[in-house]
This record gives structure tokens, sequence and C-alpha cells, in this order.
């Protein structure tokens, strides 16, 4: 049996800009998706602690020690420049592996959303 877990967290990072007229996606910088295990194109779920939303959409990279996080297209109606996301993505694995399985978490700055 498959069950879904948290694979990965980037916890309490800024809102840097969003772009109503992009395609769509989260453009997040490079090193914070390297340092979550997230790939290019791969599905990230975000909450917004100020407003309670819930979201869903593909991560795009940003630039390298930028804190970039801006939110494209419709998602971008979700969000206020300077709000506050948690960024999760979640992965299937068989529950034997699952029950040993630790996933990536980040806690940049929350100022400058780089890591420390």
């Amino acid at each position: 049996m498959l069950v879904q877990v948290v694979k990965s967290k980037i916890h309490r990072v800024k809102v840097t800009g969003a772009d109503l007229n992009y395609i769509g996606s989260i453009t997040i910088d490079e090193d914070l998706m390297d340092a979550a295990g997230i790939i290019e194109g791969e599905r990230v779920q975000i909450v917004n602690n100020n407003n309670g939303e819930r979201l869903e959409t593909y991560a795009i990279p940003g630039p390298r020690k930028s804190g970039e996080i801006t939110l494209n297209g419709a998602a971008a109606r979700r969000v206020q420049k300077g709000d506050t996301l948690i960024l999760i993505v979640y992965g299937f694995l068989e529950l034997e592996e699952a029950k040993k399985f630790k996933p990536q978490l980040v806690f940049p700055n929350e100022e400058t959303n780089l890591l420390d």
C-alpha cells in the first residue's frame, strides 16, 4: 500500500512578488528548492499564514541567493507581497518505508528568505 507523506517543507517564507500576467506557478529561489529537494515542475501546496488560503501549483526555479518567492498567474490573486507562506511537497511511499522516512525541512531567514 502507498501512503502520501510530507516529502519536504519550506517553513515561513515571505512573498516577494505576485505576477498575475504570468502563465502560472510559484517561483522559488533555487537554493531553497535544492535545500528542500524540490524539482522544477513539482507540485507544491502553498499555505498562506496571513489569510488561511491553501492552493496548489508547480515550482519553477528563481535566481539563487535572491530569496524570491513569487506567485504567478491566478495564484497571484491569493497572496499579497509580504504574506508569510509555508510550502509543502508530498510524496508517495510504501507503508514501511514511510514509517522511517524523514522529510527535508527548511527554515530560511524569515526576513530575507535566504539560508543562513
